[in-house]
């Protein structure tokens, strides 16, 4: 195999190939990257056999060929050469060695056969349909951050995506919830997801997805099976098994009695609870809002290191009412906050607490409280 390729080029395709291998692995071969050549594009392969990314570029492509090199040093070599270099890759069978050149910079990197490189066996896809980057995006940014990380409850380990019934008839709804607040996220069911069985996309695929969809143009291809999902543009293509699990049902936890409606600007908020919470060494600190007509004040109280306090006006007619809540989820919250006001539907200081964007009813947030 001999190719040339733009720096940029192959920074992009190895840099997502590295992301996606197993540091920690005892398979040598699953810490490379297979590179295949063949007319005039390469393809860059690599998986930790529960994902598989697969980018294609375009070359210069003067051998066809392919072998496997480590994707952690490629990405470390490519990355530190200088910009609009041309890379030069040449594998040599006999030495089993992968030359890297560019300029006057040389590497040998060694290499492993590429009959050794794992392939993830194919799917039947029962559901096939293509969604816009930015409504993918959307679901997954803003759900992603209540998926649990305890390892136990390990269907709780990923964003739940499904077809649900929403106001306006059936949505494309993703779901994550750790037991201490929940993001629902709706967007219009794309054409051919009817059918679509329900799946929870592991962590750290929903983090290798965010890549594929910066670009606002992309129109992404999802294909999903009970047991794997796909996501593709023309260049790339993601693989990845889903969590082998029952997610719960959790429309049982989103109240819908609450009746004490508190709105308030989202950016203030947010800076306001940053600012309080600064006393606490704690990430975990309690924030005490005490509520009363058209006023908010947000108080921490640490007794080793301080006390802070802040009020905000907001839109507020309901009896007065104290809550507390930790600071990180009400940070993590209000940062999901694309418009510019904030919704919060309270019940008493007992009770789960809703939180929506404005009047937006395709995002709903649920908060538990904490003993203050």
């Amino acid at each position: 195999m001999k190719i040339s390729i733009e720096r940029a080029v192959l920074l992009r395709a190895v840099s997502q190939a590295q992301s996606v291998v197993e540091r920690r692995n005892t398979i040598p071969i699953l810490a490379n990257v297979l590179i295949e050549a063949e007319g005039d594009q390469v393809s860059f392969r690599a998986t930790d056999l529960d994902i598989e990314v697969v980018d294609k570029v375009n070359a210069t492509v003067e051998r066809a060929g392919s072998t496997t090199v480590n994707a952690v040093t490629l990405h470390e070599i490519v990355r530190k050469l200088p910009d609009g270099a041309l890379v030069n890759l040449a594998d040599d069978g006999a030495t089993g060695r992968l030359t890297v050149e560019a300029g006057r910079s040389n590497f040998a990197l060694a290499t492993l056969p590429k009959e050794d490189f794992p392939q993830m066996a194919s799917s039947e896809y029962a559901a096939n349909f293509a969604a816009p980057a930015p409504v993918l995006r959307r679901l997954f940014d803003k759900s992603k951050f209540a998926i649990s990380t305890e390892e136990t409850r390990y269907y709780l380990n990923g964003v739940y995506m499904h077809v649900a019934d929403g106001d306006g008839g059936k949505v494309l709804r993703c779901v994550a919830t750790d037991g201490h607040r929940l993001a629902r996220i709706d967007a219009d069911l794309p054409a051919g997801a009817e059918g679509m069985a329900g799946v929870i996309v592991p962590r750290k695929t929903v983090n290798e997805l965010r890549k594929l969809l910066d670009d606002d143009e992309a129109s992404i291809a999802v294909s999903v099976s009970e047991t794997k999902v796909r996501f593709a543009t023309p260049e790339i293509t993601l693989t990845s098994k889903v969590i082998d699990g029952t997610f719960p049902d959790y429309g049982r936890v989103i109240p819908t009695g609450n009746t004490r409606r508190m709105e308030v600007d989202a950016a203030d908020f947010a800076r306001a609870v940053d600012r309080v919470a600064t006393v606490s060494s704690e990430r975990s600190r309690a924030v005490k809002m005490q509520i009363d007509e058209d006023r908010l004040i947000l108080s921490v109280n640490a007794p080793d290191s301080g006390a802070a306090e802040e009020e905000l006006a907001v839109a507020y007619g309901d009896e007065k009412l104290e809550i507390g809540f930790n600071a990180k989820y009400l940070l993590e919250i209000a940062s999901q906050v694309d418009r510019e006001n904030a919704v919060f539907m309270f019940n008493t200081a007992g009770d789960p607490t809703l939180m929506r964007e404005g009047n937006d009813q395709s995002a709903v947030y649920v908060v538990m409280p904490m003993r203050v």
